[in-house]
């Protein structure tokens, strides 16, 4: 999706996370995931850090839940635990040149999600309806490959400026959007802008993940959000805020700030965002 004027392969990236209960909501059903994995094990990293690429991939994901009393909460948080099933044997395998392609794994990881979710949702009937959404980026040397579904979105901000939403909103607005009939103000004002066509679990039968990659290159910026911060914040704003400088001093991050921003502007529902920047 990028094309950089550098042939060089960015090993370094920083990132920030953050989330928050909003000022309606009583229980937070917004998670974000940040790790790393090689052939071996899984290693879940804090809110903020840098690191390298060289020697293992990173996944940043967010998840945002849907049912029942508490029952929204428990199905993202299973999303984002069900993750650290596959990654290691996938980075096992692209070690050792196997034709495996991202997509097959990611494709694997949301149906047993998916699955789960639905078998939860059958069995136990404080479960039932239970869903989550995903926007799920996995890093590697050069690379973001993700996978989605629902209306959590991934933003890229490539380093020359300018934004452009990856991903597919499964609604009927978003889709609308991408017929070019609806536009960014006219889905803000729509009363079923957050009806979801797509879903894991939830009763959805039928899965058609959004699966995709852009290439990465030193400067490049991306965010990972919930409905919450979209809901509270225009794209444009959200470049603005992804693109301000944090003083090495400060005790705010860029996620931090996109995220009490937009609950500053709106907070009706929980706000969540990760942002990855490449070095």
């Amino acid at each position: 999706m990028s094309e950089g004027t550098s042939d060089i392969i960015p090993q370094r990236l920083r990132w920030s996370g953050m989330t928050h209960l909003g000022k309606v909501r009583t229980n937070n059903e917004d998670v974000f995931l940040a790790l790393n994995f090689d052939a071996h094990e899984v290693r879940f990293m804090g809110k903020t850090g840098e690191a390298s690429l060289s020697e293992c991939d990173y996944v940043f994901a967010v998840s945002d839940g849907m049912g029942g009393a508490k029952s929204g909460e428990f199905a993202s948080r299973i999303a984002v635990e069900k993750i650290t099933r596959l990654l290691p044997r996938s980075f096992r395998y692209s070690a050792q040149q196997m034709d495996v392609g991202f997509s097959d794994v990611l494709m694997e990881l949301f149906h047993r999600i998916h699955n789960d979710l639905i078998k939860m949702g059958q069995a136990y009937e404080e479960c039932a309806g239970m869903g989550a959404t995903l926007s799920l980026g996995w890093f590697r040397p050069g690379w973001m490959f993700f996978g989605h579904i629902g209306d959590s979105r991934i933003y890229y901000l490539p380093r020359d400026g300018g934004i452009t939403q990856v991903t597919h909103d499964h609604t009927y607005v978003g889709w609308m959007k991408r017929q070019g009939s609806m536009n960014e103000r006219q889905i803000r004002m729509h009363p079923q802008r957050n009806v979801l066509t797509q879903a894991l679990g939830a009763g959805h039968q039928f899965l058609n993940p959004h699966f995709g990659a852009v290439s990465c290159h030193a400067g490049d910026r991306f965010v990972f959000c919930s409905d919450g911060v979209t809901d509270g914040l225009w794209d444009h704003h959200i470049e603005e805020l992804a693109r301000t400088a944090i003083g090495a001093d400060a005790h705010d991050s860029i996620a931090q700030r996109i995220v009490e921003v937009s609950v500053e502007e709106a907070g009706n529902d929980n706000t969540t965002a990760v942002v990855v920047e490449i070095l």
